[in-house]
């Protein structure tokens, strides 16, 4: 089993920045492709970024490329989101996800095993 515990979000003044953290347990979460994902007001859950377990590979959505950073520090067990330039649009809960059958990173939700309660980011304009 993997708990999943998101961190970091807040209310910004768009141009701001935020990092989330997603805190893990579990010894094998080193071993997982690990995913962000965002569901704004009213809407469906949405990919942002993942990363492979080694780090190595990373994907974004298009909305989020030049402006997202995914990292990870398998040694803290923790996977982060360094979001700068945030816009109005990125308002959402966010949400931490590992997937434990990959070898590189999905940007789909339906492969995604363990999932976070989320953090709420807002961003005004």
């Amino acid at each position: 089993q993997v708990q999943l515990v998101e961190s970091g979000g807040g209310l910004v003044q768009a141009g701001g920045s935020l990092r989330l953290s997603c805190a893990a347990s579990g010894r094998t979460f080193s071993r997982y492709s690990t995913g962000w994902f965002r569901q704004p007001p009213g809407k469906e859950r949405e990919f942002v970024a993942a990363i492979s377990w080694s780090g190595f590979s990373k994907i974004y959505a298009d909305s989020v490329k030049g402006r997202f950073t995914i990292s990870r520090d398998n040694a803290k067990n923790t996977v982060y989101l360094q979001m700068n330039s945030l816009k109005p649009e990125d308002t959402a809960v966010y949400y931490c996800a590992a997937e434990t059958d990959s070898t590189y990173p999905s940007s789909k939700k339906g492969e995604f095993d363990y999932w976070g309660q989320g953090t709420q980011v807002t961003v005004s304009s």
